[in-house]
């Protein structure tokens, strides 16, 4: 069998690895505080006892779009988003601190300060807890402060402050659970330290950053990579069918 035809699968799996993605983007464009994933190939030359004319497609993933999606306007005192570089960080169900951008934030019934998807919300030494309240007020550095129950208006209680995190861009990675983390040749073994100079818009969300045009057009691409990649293995195996034949006549 001509080997042309394990080009052409390989080529054929790493487009489909790449529709994935951009399928993930696209179906994430609404998503609070998503940032896209790059998908990438490129193309891997076979040495052996040949000359190398063949070229396999390898997958790399060469990251995560960090930028900053579009800010939305709520109104809303416990939806905040990020103003420039940086994050929040929370937990996880496994006590694992990881940082995420999606500042759609509630109180649960236990006064836990958590995110749309249930992760708790880090403070100064912990997760941050509210007593209760008639209303909260998230200020541009992360601090939180209350109005106790049956209080006046006017007397607002500060509680805790939001931790914000800013690790350098090329230390993180974007886990399956679409949180971000140190990657594995950056990590540390205390928590990621607070950075004061990191701040809040109060009333507002962040977007996310997937144009959703641009990924359209993009699997569109690939679905036409795909079909030429199918071609190539159906062209070998008509080949080799076809020297099959003469190779029998010539008997």
């Amino acid at each position: 069998m001509d080997k042309s035809i394990f080009i052409g699968m390989s080529g054929a799996k790493q487009t489909m690895l790449a529709q994935q993605a951009h399928a993930n983007n696209l179906a994430n464009v609404n998503t609070t505080g998503f940032k896209k994933d790059f998908a990438q190939a490129r193309s891997m030359p076979v040495f052996g006892e040949h000359f190398p004319t063949r070229a396999y497609a390898m997958t790399e993933r060469p990251g995560t779009d960090t930028s900053a999606g579009a800010l939305i306007e709520t109104g809303r005192d416990l939806d905040v988003a990020m103003k420039g570089d940086g994050w929040m960080a929370v937990q996880t169900d496994t006590g694992e601190e990881v940082f995420t951008r999606a500042g759609s934030l509630q109180v649960d019934v236990n006064g836990l300060l958590r995110t749309s998807g249930g992760e708790m919300v880090m403070g100064n030494g912990g997760p941050v807890a509210l007593p209760p309240s008639n209303s909260v007020q998230i200020g541009a550095d992360g601090t939180i402060s209350v109005v106790p129950m049956g209080g006046p208006p006017s007397q607002l209680v500060e509680v805790d402050r939001i931790k914000l995190v800013n690790p350098p861009a090329d230390a993180l990675v974007k886990g399956e659970d679409g949180f971000v983390r140190r990657n594995a040749a950056t990590a540390i073994d205390e928590p990621e330290p607070a950075d004061g100079a990191m701040r809040l818009v109060s009333g507002f969300i962040e977007g996310s950053n997937v144009n959703a045009v641009e990924e359209m057009i993009s699997n569109l691409q690939l679905s036409r990579q795909f079909e030429m990649q199918i071609k190539i293995m159906k062209t070998a195996d008509e080949n080799s069918e076809a020297t099959a034949r003469l190779l029998q006549n010539l008997g």
